[in-house]
């Protein structure tokens, strides 16, 4: 395994190719825009050689009976699927942001189980060289970016009624030695600083659709691939100091995004679904409910932190005492600790797969989803209202720092007195960041919009047997109607 200096070392001898803001950042590690990121996936291997966390960070590959970073692990019990969500929600409290290996290990738990019941059920051989590609992976201590999303075009037409071919990452070309694909994935979180990328498909597929339906494993660098880096709420703060950037070692989000792969030529020995339309669905489902199993690990240790905040911002404002907001904290500490409870009830309830593998509880996992859609925005909402405008409206960091203007923004936006000025600016930097903007947009549309978890509960929750348990009380036999 990797630690967090031997993580940045490895990034380092890596060429991809990453765009921001019309230039070419040639060293993720320094580049003031990737740096706080690739820092907050650096602790997820960094907290792997600490002891207090090591049962959490940690596991024993069942490929090879070696330890590994949990973040390369396939889940072998239910043990395996809690831990995850409480080492979600362990690295989230230190960094206070999103960490970015999680897409990745998602996505391939996804594929370790599709590629078993694709060989299953029609012969291939996409397993054994998925377990091939993972053993590389533990071996090396790799970071993955799960690529499922795609860019979409019209949302009314599947993949290959686009007006465009290419609004789908699809194949087109099949050759001796692989295959070519071109498309684009898109909001690729940890895409920057990761070593390889784990491509899925994004959606549903039907008859028609077969060169969308592709999963294969290509390096960040390789031939044909290159990234542009998105702009998130407020990150040009980050070129002038670090108090206005509210976190500034670790960002606030997970720096996303949009990955082209121009005719990208992928062997064979790194392609796991080609063609196999009818385990899409499937593959899609997997996917989506192992990575909304985490929302509730993550983003409450990231609420961990808000709550904190905003308990520190009442004191430094002088209202601490009050009963409403006392009240107003118990309430963001319910919200939170609802969406962890649900995300350890569907890990609880996970089941052993057919592949070998733990899988989670699937109407759980989406509803611990649609939860942090509400939860954590109403946690924001509620530090917005005990932290008060200011908020919204502080001076630039530039100001405090200025002798003219310096000691009257110190005068001027006292709290409390015995509190130093410039820490109450620092943690309200801090909530702000949090509360607003990007943070808040992953929290309602990563994992998928809430439609996308309507959709998967209504089909999990079982209404026939839901119908049967009252007509039975009352003596109706529905099964003749």
């Amino acid at each position: 395994m990797m630690n967090g200096k031997e993580y940045k070392e490895s990034l380092k001898k890596l060429k991809p190719i990453i765009y921001y803001d019309g230039e070419k950042i040639e060293d993720v590690v320094e580049h003031p825009m990737t740096k706080p990121h690739v820092n907050s996936a650096a602790m997820t291997y960094e907290l792997a050689f600490d002891p207090l966390y090591e049962n959490l960070m940690t596991a024993t590959s069942h490929l090879t009976g070696k330890k590994v970073n949990r973040f390369t692990h396939i889940h072998q019990s239910k043990e395996d699927l809690v831990n995850k969500v409480k080492m979600m929600r362990m690295i989230a409290q230190k960094t206070g942001t999103c960490f970015q290996r999680c897409v990745g290990l998602d996505a391939i738990g996804a594929t370790f189980i599709t590629t078993y019941n694709m060989d299953k059920a029609k012969g291939t051989n996409y397993h054994q060289k998925f377990l091939k590609w993972l053993e590389y992976i533990q071996e090396n201590d790799f970071m993955v970016a799960g690529a499922m999303t795609d860019v979409k075009g019209d949302r009314s037409l599947k993949p290959s009624k686009q007006a465009d071919p290419d609004l789908f990452t699809h194949i087109v070309e099949k050759r001796e030695d692989g295959i070519v694909i071109k498309g684009a994935k898109a909001h690729m979180t940890g895409m920057a600083n990761s070593h390889e990328m784990l491509i899925l498909p994004t959606t549903n597929l039907l008859p028609g659709d077969e060169d969308y339906a592709v999963a294969c494993a290509i390096p960040i660098d390789a031939e044909g691939v290159f990234h542009v880096f998105g702009r998130q709420t407020n990150s040009d703060r980050r070129l002038h100091g670090d108090i206005d950037t509210g976190n500034a070692e670790y960002a606030i989000v997970g720096g996303e995004t949009l990955t082209v792969l121009d005719n990208v030529f992928v062997p064979w020995d790194r392609v796991f679904m080609c063609g196999e339309v009818e385990f899409a669905q499937d593959y899609v489902t997997r996917f989506a409910a192992y990575h909304r199993q985490n929302y509730g690990g993550c983003k409450v240790g990231n609420a961990d932190v808000l709550i904190g905040a905003t308990s520190l911002i009442a004191k430094y404002n002088g209202t601490s005492k009050a009963s409403h907001i006392k009240d107003k904290l118990i309430e963001m500490t319910h919200l939170a600790e609802t969406m962890y409870a649900c995300s350890l009830a569907c890990s609880y309830e996970g089941v052993k797969m057919e592949a070998g593998s733990y899988y989670v509880n699937t109407l759980l996992a989406n509803e611990v989803k649609l939860n942090c859609t509400r939860n954590m925005y109403e946690i924001s909402r509620l530090a917005h209202e005990i932290a008060g405008g200011f908020i919204a409206t502080l001076p630039h960091e530039n100001d405090l720092k200025s002798e003219v203007t310096g000691p009257y923004i110190r005068k001027y936006f006292a709290g409390d007195a015995k509190y130093p000025t410039e820490d109450r600016i620092k943690i309200a930097r801090l909530l702000e960041n949090m509360s607003g903007g990007t943070a808040l947009a992953e929290s309602m549309h990563g994992a998928g919009s809430p439609q996308a978890m309507r959709i998967m509960i209504g089909r999990e929750s079982n209404m026939e047997q839901k119908e049967k348990l009252a007509a039975d009380l009352v003596n109706i036999d529905i099964s003749k109607y």
